[in-house]
């Protein structure tokens, strides 16, 4: 395979400034957000996986991202996980990497060991035995402590997710849905340490279902009513899951207006091929996941553009961007979904943007031109 010269720290920093002067800070938080969930990405390096343009030049996938166009990365972050990844080390490394290819960063805060969503939300182990203002405490510190070695790594994320897809709360059972006061003590917690320790950055606060404006009024309204702060709204859409590219419409309008908050997609994705790499079923296999949208290159990126075409309507600029689901997850032994087991494998690889061959899919271009 052939492999592109590696910058060189001069070059990568010349890049940067060039790049910054084209788009700088203060407009990267106001253009259109063209994201990329890279989460996965210091695993999938430290196992082997590699990036290719679609005629086999190898190049670091951060540039490749940035160069096709887009302009945000997104990284979760967990508290102590058993494979010792998406913790504060490679969230300062890989946001440090995003920052010197011109990209601005969302950080996601998941506040466990493990995947959070909503039909699961475990405390961290090590905030097990807390009481309730203990945990409080933790959340707040814990988000204080990575966003400070990002701040003393000079990066400044331009937005921070306090929790991810919290439609049942966060931090059961203390956060739980059913118990909204606790819920929202927990989230002003992580927001006031997101503005007491990184100013600049934006609160945002995101749920699954982009397309249930009902579960988006309740939980927002219980949000706003107990003084929660935050800035701006995510949404989870993936089509095949999450209804009708109508019903993400109608929702992210009534967002936009009823809160007077920009809102995102931060989520979304859709299969480039019906096989898959790893021998490990993939989560979605149908030929035609939602109508119109074979499961093709084709198709991941017609899919891309409509949903992309459903946040730029939202009235009054206030559908401010899209972030693809994990971009950069292809199949590597090591780097499957349970970082409990090194032997799980990966039921996304066939969602990522980059293919079987470890190439660009096209709808990375049509990311990054949005």
């Amino acid at each position: 395979m052939k492999r592109r010269t590696a910058l060189t720290a001069a070059g990568a920093l010349g890049a940067a400034a060039a790049l910054a002067g084209a788009a700088p800070a203060a407009q990267a938080q106001t253009a259109f957000a063209r994201g990329a969930d890279i989460s996965s990405l210091a695993k999938s390096e430290d196992y082997g996986g590699e990036y290719m343009w679609s005629d086999g030049w190898r190049e670091d996938a951060i540039w490749i991202l940035s160069k096709s166009g887009v302009n945000w990365i997104r990284l979760k972050v967990w508290v102590d996980p058993a494979d010792g990844y998406n913790t504060k080390s490679q969230v300062v490394d890989l946001a440090s990497r995003a920052k010197a290819a011109g990209m601005d960063v969302l950080v996601d805060f998941h506040y466990s060991d493990f995947w959070t969503d909503p039909g699961q939300q475990a405390k961290p182990a090590a905030w097990n035995s807390l009481g309730f203002n203990a945990l409080r405490d933790a959340v707040y510190d814990h988000t204080a402590d990575v966003l400070g070695g990002l701040r003393s790594a000079g990066v400044t994320p331009g937005m921070v997710q306090v929790g991810n897809e919290l439609n049942g709360g966060m931090l059961w059972p203390d956060g739980r849905y059913d118990r909204l006061d606790q819920l929202a003590q927990l989230l002003t917690a992580g927001a006031h340490a997101v503005y007491d320790t990184s100013p600049a950055s934006k609160v945002m606060l995101h749920l699954a279902e982009g397309g249930n404006n009902s579960l988006f009024r309740w939980f927002f309204d219980a949000a706003r009513d107990r003084g929660v702060p935050f800035d701006a709204i995510g949404a989870s859409y993936y089509p095949y899951w999450h209804g009708s590219l109508s019903g993400l419409q109608s929702n992210l309008n009534d967002m936009a207006s009823r809160y007077g908050k920009p809102v995102y997609v931060v989520e979304t994705a859709y299969p480039f091929s019906t096989g898959d790499r790893d021998g490990h079923p993939n989560i979605v296999s149908s030929s035609t996941p939602v109508s119109g949208y074979p499961a093709s290159p084709a198709g991941q990126s017609n899919m891309l553009t409509a949903i992309a075409n459903v946040v730029k309507n939202v009235p009054n600029g206030m559908g401010r961007g899209v972030f693809w689901w994990e971009a950069t997850w292809i199949a590597v032994d090591g780097n499957g979904w349970d970082p409990t087991d090194p032997n799980s494998g990966n039921a996304w690889e066939n969602q990522a943007l980059f293919d079987f061959s470890w190439r660009v899919t096209p709808a990375l271009r049509t990311l990054g031109t949005l």
